[in-house]
Parts: C-alpha cells; structure tokens; sequence
C-alpha cells in the first residue's frame, strides 16, 4: 500500500577372426602378458596414493569444526562456491543448550541479575540468549548507533560488556538474539531503509494509515544493510559467543502491493536477498570470533515460507528452528490441511517436529520452543520430546 501525503545411438559390433597359434607363439605370448600384467600392478601401487589424494576433496578429511559454543564455519572449506552455490561445511555441532531471557529482564541491572537467576535456578544450559533487538523494531540496550537513537528504537540503557560479564560471572556464556527485517521503527525515521513504490517513490506501508500501517525495513536498501551491520559488530565486539538471526523475511505482500511495488519482489529467486544479507551478517560475525545462526519458524517451514531456508547459498551451517506456541495457537495450514496445536508446548513441539523434521537436512539443528511464560513449563518433557525426534540441542524461551 502507498503511504498516502536426442535419440539413441546405435552400435554395432564385427565379428572376428580368430587365427590358431602354434605352441612357441603361445608360450612367447604368455610371457610378454605376464611381463606386461606385473609393469600394470606396479604402476598402478605406485600411482594409487597420488591419485587418491589428487582426486579427495577439501574436507574428505576428518575434521570436525567446533566452537566453544556450536560448530562454527569452516573458512577454507566452506570457500568452495560454484555458480553462486555454497557448500555448506560438513561439521558436527556441539550440543547447544540454551535459555533465553525477556525484554524485561534487560531494562536495569538489577532485573539482568534477578532474571539470570530466576531462569538458571533448574537447568543444565551452557548459555543465556538476550533479545537485544526485537520484532518491530527496539532495541533493548544502550547502543553507540546514533540513528538507532534518533529513530527512538532504543528502551534500555544496558551496556553490552555489563549483560556479557554478568552473564559470564553467574557461569554461562552469552548469546545474542535480533530480529533481522521485522523492524517498522527505523523506516519511520529514515525512509531510505524502506520499501519504495515505482511509481512516485513514496513509501509503503502494509495497511492503511487509520488501520494502522507501518513501514518495514527492506534488505534491498544500502541503509537497512548498513544499519544491521552496525548492530552486528557493536555486538560482536562486545564479545558475545554467538547471534541468534530472525526474521529474515518480506512483510506479507498483497497483489496490490506487490503491483505497486518494484517487480524485483515478484521475482521466483527473490530470497537471494535474503541469503545475502545472512552471509553478510555471518562473514561480519566471524571476523570478530562470534559466530552467526539463523533462526526460522517452524510455522513458516511447515508451511513453505521460509524463503530464506536455501542451504545451496547459505554460509552458515547451525540452523534454530523456533517452534513458538503463541504463533501456533491459531492453527497452521499444510498443504490444505488445517492443523491444530492445542496441546502443552511438549505435546505441540512433538506435532511440529513430525510435520518438518525431514525438511532439516543439510543443517546442524536446534529446536527452540518459545512464548509468553514458557519459562514456566517443564523443561525436562520439552527435551524429551526434543530427542524422539533425534535432536540433542535446544534453546527454551
């Protein structure tokens, strides 16, 4: 919406004549193939080793790239691209077990430390996730980015060493969480990080003015990447072990928007701006020893919207799969086929995984199940429901 103001070949054979030897040409005839099988095996023996190691691709070794935390990327194997195609490095992940907190817990020091202990008082998680920045937009510390502070997007004044370190001082290690592309703050403030319409370059939004439309943050723009990539190395400076990456998405276009909207967005192939930015994040976190993952909803998966899930161009090779039951509340559809999840997260995390655990190849996975007080559910019987599905790794929260 505007923002109003061949065929086969055929062989044939000859026969052949067939000529009697006498005994002498025989016997002279043996010798030479006997000479000529043994000169055949020692070549052969001698060539073996060369031709092996000639032909092993990079990686055949075994080697297994690990983290401190997940298995981080492989640079010099992952660096294999052909035709723009990625080959995802062939790692194994370390068990991932993880805890998030809330927004809430991050608007002073003493809320950090009470939610510290509030979510670690019974589990066995190496590492606490922070929801840095959020859907819609905030961010939920005190950031050096100026526009983030001009666009009036930041709501807590947390330094980033301070959640690190009191993290680290209670044992655990810090992960941080952002949403990526869900962010309607920042376009109000500059424009030129939106969606733009062709025919009078006026900004989009996704409803109406009175209904309450918004802008959205769009990948194809140089101020959304500068922006992210700013958010991503004050983080990654800051020394966190990884960041946790949604909401690489489009807004939910209409065929109206999408009408008045550039015809890039229509194109079959558009999630390669998608799988760009992902790489670009990853490639910005790696430098600074911090590793990047994305994050995508199962719902999406079940679905088939998760656009960005392309593991053909993706560098990263750690995948979480955010089973979120506030989202799941309303039902899914699969194909035509209304499914419902009305049962305790367990129970719905279970359901889930047997509709997209064959969708997950490719990627070193970990199942998150998150929602309003999921915090207060058993985590133990989320596990479990976890490994019926053979996965180790889990992020609650």
């Amino acid at each position: 919406m505007r923002e109003k103001n061949k065929g086969r070949k055929i062989y044939k054979t000859k026969e052949k004549n067939y000529y009697q030897k006498s005994v002498p040409s025989k016997i002279f005839s043996a010798g030479l193939t006997i000479l000529f099988l043994g000169g055949v095996v020692f070549l052969g023996y001698s060539a073996a080793d060369p031709i092996i190691n000639y032909t092993k691709k990079k990686g055949d070794s075994d080697i297994t790239a690990q983290s401190s935390d997940i298995s981080e990327y492989n640079s010099e194997n992952s660096s294999e691209i052909e035709v723009g195609i990625i080959n995802n490095p062939n790692v194994t992940a370390s068990e991932f077990r993880c805890v998030s907190l809330n927004e809430d817990d991050l608007k002073t020091q003493l809320a950090l430390e009470t939610g510290i202990n509030r979510i670690t008082s019974n589990t066995d998680a190496e590492y606490i996730m922070v929801p840095l920045k959020t859907a819609g937009g905030n961010i939920h510390y005190n950031t050096i980015n100026n526009k983030a502070q001009l666009a009036g997007a930041v709501k807590a004044n947390l330094n980033l060493n301070d959640i690190c370190n009191s993290i680290r001082t209670a044992g655990y290690k810090p992960v941080a969480y952002i949403s990526v592309l869900n962010d309607n703050i920042y376009p109000q403030t500059y424009p030129e990080s939106s969606y733009k319409t062709v025919d009078d370059g006026s900004r989009w939004i996704d409803n109406s003015v009175e209904n309450g439309g918004k802008p959205w943050i769009s990948p194809y723009t140089d101020e959304c990447k500068m922006y992210i990539s700013g958010i991503v190395n004050e983080i990654s400076d800051a020394g966190f072990e990884s960041i946790v990456c949604s909401d690489l998405i489009f807004p939910e276009f209409r065929q109206g928007d999408l009408e008045l909207l550039d015809a890039s967005l229509t194109d079959s192939e558009r999630y390669l701006v998608l799988t760009s930015l992902m790489n670009t994040i990853y490639s910005d976190a790696m430098a600074k020893e911090c590793s990047a993952i994305l994050e995508v909803s199962a719902a999406d998966i079940a679905e088939g919207k998760a656009e960005v899930l392309q593991p053909m161009v993706l560098q990263i090779s750690t995948l979480i799969v955010n089973i979120n039951i506030d989202e799941l509340a309303t039902g899914i559809d699969v194909n035509g086929m209304p499914y419902d999840f009305n049962g305790s997260p367990d129970e719905n995390a279970k359901k889930m995984l047997g509709l997209i655990s064959d969708k997950l190849d490719g990627f070193n996975v970990v199942i998150r199940v998150s929602g309003n007080n999921i915090e207060n559910t058993d985590e133990v019987k989320i596990k479990e429901a976890i490994n019926e599905y053979g996965f180790k790794s889990y992020l609650i929260g």
